[in-house]
């Protein structure tokens, strides 16, 4: 082995390309060229800068590393193989195999050391905001000086890399302007300027001056770093370290020019390197240029040793626990709350609060909206949860999403309540990246209708067990007047469909408190809770119904004989119930469901669905939603009242009419199914699509 320092960093980097080569060779799937460009980005960050313990990949105060480019997945599994995680060679192996612990793109909590599932380009980026955000805070809530002597056991950077395609996803710009504004200065992102993208050279769609733009968010920007130049990638990490100490320290982009591919002697440099195996012929061609004459998956034991970052990550932890252990004697109270908010453990007065809170809400009489009612929960949850993170997308006085006690957030102060911008792709993946970090529990609000432009982050929130909370409000066409351009039809149903994610509509104060509580509890997914604009009566006044609103569906009124059910969510409930009195008076009983929560209700155990939904009685559901989610409920020969169309602009209460969402239609229905004759005279009702 050479004793030359730079010729020791390219060997070192070629260990990584090799790597990437021999995994993805061996997949015959896979994108090796931006391992390979990337190596000597990584090699100086991981062996230089990046403060960790592959030992213990859940350290609190570890530094935070995010492969935004996730296709690039090989070049984040060879370092953490090299480092010392648990991720043994035959992991690399079994690359993009199934039940491997190396997917083709990076997930949390399959393999160790992975901080955030990437690969939907741009919201790596985002988390790592996100990240960068729960720090500052935290460091803000926890960190303490004494006479002097600081007790800083939040510490940490988060660094990300990213390529052109994070540059040109939109979300890089909502993510990066809010990091600018809010002076996240120990947010360092590395971006692999390689030029190509996976249609060819990115100058034809790609001409932006990424420098000035950065420039323009606030952010301290390195330009024209080499980027397979190991000293000039360590004197600009270097640099942006050293700027992030200062009072007005900035979020830091390093530009590394680079080449796909760096090594392949007839693919570097194009498009052909960038998803697909380089082919026998050139894997022998590269092996041959970077002088790598070790077998495929096998790293020489010089080099391996060089690596093997272990001991330095146990002496890292060792220093920070001892600074946590004499934190804890000066301020116990706050030591054992950090570490219970890590842990992601709910506080004693939470539990103890909760009666409190059902008391409450089922005692409001008065007729309110289920976003007043959310607010109302906050107002009582929030003493008892200091983690609770809270924003919306510029509209915070219509989601209600602050409450009494609320600190806004500042550039450089404090706060739970964050006003994040008309942002509501990057508000959602900065959660995302927030609950990532650990610390807090976030939520944030918009429209339901703008759920759209928030759901890949809440598929990703989904698919990575994320403790996370969408607010959103105005979830109907009982919104009223702004239209259909507001008015969700298609939302509901669509985001009921993500796997793992609980969507929650409630009826009234008490459902609204319930699903506040269980979205809290909630440990393994995200929550999203629907909530509506115009208000509603109070349909359950015992606060001893919590536990079986808690089952996602339950009987909320029941007549003796009953001939049918009418299921019914949210605005829509009481509905139900002003149709079941008039079917009474007819000699017509009825029960009536409520099931805000058709995921929870779906996981009870088969008795307790069919007590609920007796399989014997005919089924009524419904929802001012697209009607097509409900057949699974009332099957083929029950009704379903919704709407299928787009709405309408004019007031909540003509809107209902129009489109034929009524108690009239509702009691209509179960006559036809009651009386079966009188169905011919209804043919609508049996499309499904009332109104």
């Amino acid at each position: 082995m050479t004793s030359n320092p730079a010729q020791i960093a390219t060997h070192m980097a070629n260990a990584l390309r090799v790597l990437a080569v021999d995994a993805v060779e061996n997949a015959r799937s896979g994108h090796p060229g931006a391992p390979m460009g990337m190596a000597d980005m990584a090699q100086v960050l991981w062996n230089r800068h990046l403060r960790h313990n592959p030992s213990n990949p859940s350290w609190p105060d570890r530094d935070r590393f995010v492969l935004s480019n996730g296709h690039a997945s090989m070049l984040l599994y060879a370092l953490l193989h090299l480092t010392g995680y648990d991720l043994p060679m035959q992991e690399l192996m079994a690359f993009r195999k199934l039940h491997s612990k190396t997917p083709g793109h990076p997930e949390v909590g399959v393999t160790p050391g992975v901080e955030t599932t990437t690969g939907p380009l741009g919201q790596g980026l985002a988390n790592a905001v996100g990240m960068a955000l729960a720090e500052k805070h935290l460091a803000l809530e926890f960190n303490r000086e004494v006479d002097g002597q600081r007790f800083d056991i939040v510490d940490h950077f988060t660094y990300v890399f990213l390529g052109d395609g994070c540059l040109m996803e939109g979300i890089s710009h909502e993510a990066c302007s809010l990091a600018g504004t809010l002076r996240l200065s120990k947010l360092i992102a590395l971006y692999d300027d390689n030029g190509i993208s996976i249609d060819g050279h990115v100058q034809g769609w790609f001409t932006d001056d990424t420098p000035q733009r950065f420039a323009a968010y606030g952010w301290n920007v390195i330009a024209g770093v080499d980027g397979h130049n190991a000293d000039a990638i360590d004197e600009a990490l270097s640099s942006a370290r050293s700027q992030a100490r200062r009072p007005d320290g900035r979020p830091t982009l390093i530009c590394c020019k680079t080449v796909i591919g760096q090594g392949s002697p007839n693919k570097a440099g194009s498009h052909d390197v960038h998803g697909a195996a380089l082919g026998p012929a050139e894997v022998s061609a590269t092996r041959e240029a970077l002088g790598w004459t070790a077998a495929p998956f096998e790293v020489p034991a010089e080099l391996a040793r060089l690596w093997d970052a272990r001991q330095r990550g146990v002496t890292a932890e060792r220093l920070w626990r001892s600074c946590f252990e004499a934190y804890r004697t000066s301020f116990p109270a706050e030591a054992a709350e950090f570490e219970r908010r890590i842990s992601g453990d709910l506080a004693p007065d939470y539990v103890d609060g909760l009666a409190t809170l059902f008391e409450t809400a089922a005692a409001k009489s008065d007729a309110i909206a289920t976003r007043k009612a959310s607010q109302n929960a906050l107002d009582l949850l929030a003493p008892a949860l200091p983690e609770l993170f809270g924003g919306s997308a510029d509209l915070t006085a219509s989601n209600l999403t602050n409450f009494k006690t609320c600190v806004i957030a500042g550039r450089d102060t404090w706060g739970n309540h964050m006003s994040y911008g008309v942002r509501e792709f990057g508000m959602a993946a900065v959660m995302n990246g927030i609950a990532l970090h650990g610390g807090y529990l976030p939520y944030a609000g918009t429209f339901l209708t703008f759920s759209d432009y928030s759901r890949n982050a809440i598929r990703m929130a989904a698919l990575m067990k994320l403790r996370v909370i969408h607010v959103f409000t105005h979830d109907s066409i009982g919104l009223g007047e702004d239209g259909p351009t507001h008015q969700s039809i298609e939302h509901v149903p669509s985001l009921r469909i993500i796997p793992n994610l609980d969507l929650w509509r409630p009826a009234d104060g008490l459902e609204t408190a319930v699903a506040w509580a269980c979205a809290i509890e909630r440990n393994d997914g995200p929550t999203v809770l629907a909530l509506c604009r115009q208000n509603v009566p109070r349909l359950v006044d015992d606060a001893a119904i919590a536990d079986r609103i808690r089952r996602g569906g339950y009987v909320l009124s029941d007549m003796a004989g009953a001939q049918a059910v009418i299921i019914a969510t949210g605005s829509e409930t009481a509905l139900a119930i002003a149709a079941q009195a008039t079917l009474a008076t007819e000699g017509i009983a009825t029960r009536v469901v409520s099931m805000p929560c058709t995921t929870v209700f779906d996981r009870q155990a088969d008795d307790y669905r069919d007590m609920v939904l007796p399989p014997e009685l005919p089924a009524v559901a419904v929802e001012a939603a697209h009607p097509d989610f409900w057949r699974k409920y009332v099957g083929r020969s029950g009704i379903v009242i919704g709407i299928s169309t787009f709405g309408e602009s004019a007031p909540a209460r003509e809107l209902y009419e129009h489109f034929g969402i009524t108690w009239r239609q509702i009691a209509k229905a179960v006559r036809s199914l009651v009386h079966p004759s009188s169905r011919q005279t209804h043919p609508q009702l049996v499309s499904g699509a009332a109104g």
